[in-house]
């Protein structure tokens, strides 16, 4: 078997060294600072996060999915409950999430908690939606669970879209709505010439204070 060999794929981190003068006092303030750069910098979809979760059974599983609004109280995103990551949140809610911003050599990752959204949270969001995007929450009702094929998504798909045709309003379905990642540790890497990275980890404490400090690359 020809292939490239992963071990030879280098790529060199150059540029302006992370400081701990340069971080925002809260993380979600130099979260904010270090997206809006990844935007303006034409980083490809920079909300995406790979999410990490724990199964009932222990096992750990990620994915990516798109973060769809911050604040100083965490990240949102939003998603079937009755997803295979739903029910693993629901019976641990506890997560990690990872922005993978390679083309800028930055990324962050942040740990905690999750809380489920309100009602109406989740209604003012799902109401933004494209409507295509919500009737394929509809047709997703069991997501994560193996299908026949695709005819039988695309059959389910058409189903719902002639329930709501004529331009009527598709509601949200009862299963689907939003996370909230509540930070308790967030970390930002950025890549440093000769492998010598500038990592500085956010970690809350038991007054609700934040403190930042460097780790070794």
């Amino acid at each position: 078997m020809h292939h490239h060999d992963p071990a030879e794929l280098r790529k060199p981190y150059m540029g302006e060294p992370l400081r701990r003068s340069g971080l925002a006092d809260h993380p979600m303030a130099q979260f904010h600072l270090w997206f809006e750069e990844a935007c303006a910098r034409g980083v490809v979809e920079p909300n995406a996060m790979v999410l990490a979760s724990v199964e009932p059974t222990g096992m750990p599983r990620a994915r990516t999915v798109l973060m769809k609004g911050y604040d100083r109280g965490g990240l949102r995103f939003f998603t079937n409950y009755a997803s295979r990551k739903g029910r693993a949140l629901d019976a641990d809610p506890r997560a990690c999430a990872v922005f993978p911003w390679h083309s800028v050599r930055r990324q962050v990752m942040v740990a905690g908690r999750v809380v489920r959204l309100s009602d109406e949270e989740n209604d003012r969001y799902f109401a933004t939606r494209p409507r295509g995007s919500r009737i394929g929450a509809w047709a997703s009702e069991c997501q994560s669970q193996p299908v026949a094929d695709r005819a039988e998504l695309d059959r389910l798909y058409r189903e719902f879209d002639d329930v709501w045709a004529d331009g009527r309003e598709v509601p949200r379905p009862s299963y689907w709505g939003g996370y909230r990642l509540v930070p308790e540790e967030v970390e930002f890497w950025q890549g440093g010439a000769d492998r010598m990275h500038d990592r500085f980890a956010y970690t809350r404490g038991a007054a609700g204070e934040w403190r930042a400090e460097r780790l070794a690359p």
